[in-house]
């Protein structure tokens, strides 16, 4: 059957709440390294742009000392990919919409900030990654989001259609990135960013999936 339309998909925010086992991993990495921990809230100034930038937002006022961040990013990723799904869960109605989704022959592809890996794993893991016919990470390309070809190329690889795309996410980055490559956008409140939903450029608002096959039937 032919391919009638492509979603793209952020993951940490937007179809999984990983904040509990993010800020796990984190705060592992603040105690082994002497430095003090951080709330769950925290999420929202941390996540959004992958590992590195978290332990650079983290120590931005406490060291320069790039070796030493990068012992913490390695000790935070190790420590993550053995822990990365104890607490995290998909958004309500995220299964529901990816099996309706599927049925109608609708692709589907993951666009993360988080490395490639870890997404296979984290999906894996939650039992999602049968509906994903790719999933590009941090490390997938030499560029990510918010570079536009971290979208555009996803298209041409699942063999999609960039008119007919659309992109899910729950962050500034992701609008940017749909911006960018000049498709629709929907933001899913409440997500890893410190901006406001009036703040992020969307063209659909989305508390979570359910009922999110209404709004997706408005563009097929």
């Amino acid at each position: 059957m032919k391919q009638i339309y492509t979603i793209l998909f952020d993951l940490d925010g937007t179809l999984v709440n990983t904040a509990p086992d993010l800020m796990a991993a984190h705060n592992h990495v603040m105690k082994k390294f002497g430095k003090a921990e951080k709330k769950l809230s925290d999420i929202k100034t941390l996540a959004s742009r992958g590992a590195w930038v978290m332990m650079q937002k983290s120590f931005k006022n406490e060291t320069d000392d790039e070796d030493f961040k990068k012992k913490m990013t390695k000790e935070f990723i190790d420590y993550y990919s053995k822990n990365i799904s104890h607490q995290s869960k998909p958004l309500n109605g995220v299964v529901n919409f990816l099996k309706w989704a599927k049925e109608k022959n609708i692709t589907m592809a993951i666009c993360t900030n988080k490395q490639e890996h870890l997404a296979n794993s984290l999906l894996k893991d939650l039992k999602l990654l049968e509906f994903f016919s790719f999933v590009a990470g941090a490390n997938t390309f030499s560029y990510n989001k918010p570079d536009p070809r971290h979208l555009t190329d996803v298209v041409e690889i699942v063999e999609g259609d960039l008119k007919k795309t659309i992109m899910v996410g729950d962050s500034e980055v992701d609008a940017m990135s749909a911006h960018n490559a000049k498709v629709p956008f929907v933001l899913v409140k409440d997500g890893y960013t410190e901006k406001s939903e009036k703040e992020i450029q969307h063209n659909e608002l989305i508390s979570d999936f359910t009922g999110f096959e209404n709004i997706i039937e408005k563009y097929l």
